[in-house]
């Protein structure tokens, strides 16, 4: 019985104390940051699935993605095959003018992670309440030019504003910002 006990209270520490799947996200994307990355999204044929675009380059869409490979999910085949069978509920016809899926790049493009994200997960409310943004939710905004950025809520704090950090490449590698409010929110997803 004693031994059955200990069982029982090994079970409940580790359950207690396993890190959740948003935290292991954070600390993933964080970890990201500590790798040189030159902004490069250029079209790259890579492999499939799994396949990832030299560890030197990358864009916002690669923090993402190299985050949730850390967590065992492959972005890369998720979003291939989603939009294998919903072409039409992404937006590569409207925006590119594509007839079909192409593994080397639909994944790294943020109005179809968006999309990915809003049929596979959960697309929240956007706000301009910083409480609103929980640690591992994604956020998607449009910079000027009409440029989509993807980032990542972390569950650290700007000092001065308070604001939720975000771990995201704006073009000099990944990096930890008080980016939330930044720029126009166009999207808010938990996944």
């Amino acid at each position: 019985m004693k031994g059955w006990l200990i069982w029982l209270i090994l079970i409940w520490i580790g359950t207690v104390h396993a890190a959740t799947d948003s935290e292991l996200l954070v600390k993933a994307a964080l970890e990201r940051t500590n790798h040189q990355v030159r902004y490069d999204g250029k079209y790259v044929s890579i492999a499939y699935p799994n396949g990832d675009v030299p560890a030197e380059i990358g864009v916002c869409t690669d923090v993402v993605i190299r985050s949730y490979r850390k967590l065992g999910i492959d972005l890369q085949q998720l979003v291939h095959e989603d939009m294998k069978a919903n072409f039409d509920a992404y937006p590569s016809k409207r925006i590119w003018g594509l007839s079909k899926t192409d593994t080397n790049i639909d994944h790294r493009r943020v109005p179809n992670l968006r999309a990915f994200f809003t049929r596979k997960g959960q697309s929240l409310a956007i706000s301009d309440q910083a409480k609103d943004y929980q640690s591992g939710d994604l956020v998607t905004w449009m910079l000027p030019n009409n440029l989509p950025h993807i980032g990542i809520v972390t569950d650290k704090k700007h000092p001065q504003t308070g604001n939720p950090m975000i771990v995201h490449n704006i073009g000099l590698g990944p990096k930890l910002d008080d980016m939330l409010f930044a720029a126009k929110i166009t999207g808010h997803y938990r996944y």
